[in-house]
């Protein structure tokens, strides 16, 4: 069977150009210190694309895109040229505990490390993704509880690094991870995912292909926070972390009937589905090929590349983003 090449999908926004800001928490270039400044400076109901180009640094900051602002990208230095770390340390409730927060449709973020540094014992998120069409190259997503809200809406994380010990992918979201590494701190049976799923009518899951799975001791792959959670592995290696069973129904036997969790050729010690609940499923090539060989989350017609061309940002973004130049 011939496996889906998602990472053929990027394709290009329709507008062919963007306005650039460029942020330096040093002060000495760029327009903007803190990337919330650069934000607040892209115009409400904005209709342009926005690159945001952020220089190496250790920016503290709790950063909100908001909803009336989409179409930015949000990109740090490639790998090696030194790393865009944004960080915060908050517990609490999950939708007011994340470092990060994307609410705004057609974001896409690049080469960032986002963490909630609160440490373990409590919920604390790193980001939250509320917002649909959103995509993640290579980026690092770090905490303990509740590391990843991946909220709602259609997603996209290709090489990302996630990394929590309780329900560190958790939502309700329409999502791929492709080629992620999934980090597990879990000293017990903390689980990996928390899909929230709760109607058979929803269309969202989340889905792993090609991914790593490593940790300290031992996890679970996921357990059901809404009755109909789906969540689906394939060809992803799976260290010894993994426990033998590898799911759970969170106390409560009736999401045995509803919750959909599936296995396809995944392989490492931890991948054996020998003593695997019984609720569980190993999927045929037929079952996996959904998975495998289609947009499941339609990202074929709005994950985009890298914009051509850009310009540089001049003036008040009333017209366009204002701010200090070089």
């Amino acid at each position: 069977m011939a496996i889906y090449g998602y990472t053929a999908l990027f394709l290009l926004f329709h507008l062919a150009t963007a306005i650039r800001i460029r942020v330096d928490e040093s002060g000495s270039t760029g327009n903007y210190q803190k990337i919330q400044d650069a934000i607040d400076a892209v115009p409400r109901n904005n209709s342009e694309n926005v690159l945001i180009l952020i220089k190496p640094g250790v920016y503290k900051e709790k950063i909100v895109v908001p909803a009336d602002k989409p179409f930015i990208t949000l990109s740090g230095s490639k790998p090696g040229k030194g790393k865009v770390i944004i960080t915060w340390n908050e517990s609490g409730e999950i939708f007011e505990s994340p470092t990060f927060t994307v609410l705004a449709s057609d974001f896409m973020a690049r080469h960032l490390t986002i963490q909630n540094t609160y440490g373990s014992g409590a919920k604390a998120v790193a980001l939250r993704v509320s917002a649909d069409r959103a995509a993640f190259f290579g980026c690092r997503i770090l905490s303990h509880q509740d590391t990843l809200l991946d909220d709602k809406g259609r997603h996209y994380y290709n090489n990302c690094y996630i990394q929590g010990d309780t329900d560190f992918i958790c939502g309700n979201a329409a999502s791929l991870f492709e080629k992620c590494h999934l980090h597990s701190l879990s000293q017990g049976t903390g689980a990996i995912t928390a899909q929230h799923r709760h109607s058979p009518f929803e269309k969202t899951g989340f889905t792993f292909v090609n991914c790593k799975i490593s940790g300290l001791k031992s996890a679970l792959l996921g357990r059901p926070w809404g009755a109909y959670s789906r969540v689906v592995f394939a060809l992803t290696y799976m260290s010894n972390v993994i426990l033998p069973q590898g799911w759970d129904d969170w106390g409560d036997t009736s999401k045995q009937r509803t919750s959909y969790y599936g296995e396809f050729m995944c392989y490492g010690p931890g991948s054996s589905t020998s003593r695997r609940v019984n609720w569980s499923h190993s999927l045929t090539s037929q079952e996996a090929k959904s998975y495998l060989t289609e947009s499941i989350n339609g990202g074929r017609s709005w994950v985009r590349a890298v914009l051509p061309r850009f310009r540089r940002a001049s003036g008040d973004l009333s017209g366009h983003v204002g701010g200090r130049h070089p």
